[in-house]
């Protein structure tokens, strides 16, 4: 998430959930406990370390959601700074920190803050899909190139379904179908960020209606809010051709910030809410109290989210099979570093498929469980 998303003046940041819910047949490895960090005031745009190489080690560069794509034998990754989108191209996923910035956008229409830039390689273009507006008015725009690092043309909007508040917006093919899933509200005012999905009919077109597939209704991924969130949607197919929508929950601002995992049953309609099931609880998060069980908080950074898989051309087809660890990226805060969104920076890790995982859900249509593939993530 984008440092000024509405947020300024929230300052519930310690406090820490008392619900897990689900059970899992297979555990995982074991890692340590630890606490919760102080409250901290919320930060304002504009991060220090932004787009500055680490000299950390383990972070690669400062600054918040990140988007890595493969496309033959380069990483090439997004990022909003400078008023803008800059591109970065490098033979190694570690090596985009480094790598010459191209800015291949600016903000020259004085469209407003510009979050969370989404690359994808599709139909012989690079695609960025971003957010820019200035409070309410946040919609998702697009631009393409046949080259990774020059040559975009000028933003047009994304027509989505209801033309409400839209951000991180990432195209997919599903089932011989292409869909968007996107962050937003479901009217006009900022009561909670819902996941949304639509048939897409073009680069910036979709068909029929919009449908909520997610909304953080449970306990733990409302332990901070006012809004509750749920944002930053990663498309992926599972080895078994199922289809997961990773997302993250709890405010950006906070160290509770944590990735969780909605799966679409095998056969599911992708815009029927009830054929997705949530994991219950967080899969990759800092606080043992809201994690699922049998996975465990993270060691070395604080509030880990708004993740990329580098997945090849960005086409979830292309998922990871089972068996071995695949990239990731993902933005967190060093352990010990007071959280906020100016010490928030690009991390690798992996990932891996966790097979014959049940999640668990009860008084809504459908039923109460479904087993499959869900994730392991690893700093």
């Amino acid at each position: 998430m984008s440092p000024a998303r509405w947020l300024a003046g929230i300052v519930s940041l310690g406090l820490v959930g008392t619900f897990v819910f689900g059970q899992v047949t297979t555990a995982g490895p074991a890692e340590a406990a630890v606490p919760a960090l102080p409250a901290l005031p919320a930060e304002t745009a504009g991060a220090a370390t932004d787009d500055q190489p680490s000299t950390l080690g383990r972070p690669l560069v400062g600054g918040a959601d990140p988007s890595v794509i493969k496309v033959g034998d380069l990483y090439v990754s997004a990022k909003s700074v400078d008023g803008g989108i800059a591109v970065r191209s490098a033979s190694t996923l570690e090596g985009v920190a480094t790598a010459p910035k191209h800015q291949v956008w600016r903000d020259a229409a004085g469209l407003g803050e510009v979050w969370a830039p989404e690359i994808v390689h599709h139909d012989g273009q690079y695609r960025i899909y971003f957010a820019a507006g200035t409070g309410a008015a946040h919609r998702t725009y697009h631009i393409s190139s046949v080259s990774p690092d020059t040559g975009y043309s000028a933003a047009t909007k994304v027509a989505l379904p209801d033309d409400k508040w839209a951000i991180d917006g990432v195209p997919f093919t599903f089932g011989g179908q292409r869909w968007f899933v996107w962050s937003g509200w479901a009217g006009d005012t900022n009561i909670e960020q819902n996941l949304y999905i639509a048939r897409m009919s073009g680069p910036t077109t979709t068909t029929g209606g919009r449908y909520v597939i997610s909304q953080p209704r449970e306990p733990w991924e409302r332990v901070v809010g006012n809004p509750y969130i749920n944002e930053a949607p990663q498309p992926i197919v599972d080895p078994s051709g199922q289809l997961h929508i990773v997302y993250s929950a709890n405010g950006s601002w906070s160290n509770q910030y944590c990735i969780a995992d909605l799966r679409l049953r095998a056969g599911g309609d992708p815009t029927y809410v009830w054929d997705w099931y949530k994991s219950n609880g967080c899969l990759f998060g800092s606080h043992a109290s809201t994690m699922m069980s049998g996975w465990d908080p993270t060691l070395n950074v604080d509030g880990p989210g708004h993740h990329t898989f580098a997945l090849p051309r960005g086409d979830v087809a292309a998922g990871p099979p089972s068996g071995n660890r695949f990239p990731t990226l993902f933005h967190a805060v060093a352990k010990g570093t007071p959280y906020s969104w100016a010490n928030r920076y690009w991390y690798s890790g992996t990932a891996v498929w966790w097979g014959s995982t049940t999640y668990r859900r009860a008084n809504v249509p459908g039923a109460n469980t479904d087993v499959g593939y869900s994730l392991k993530f690893f700093e």
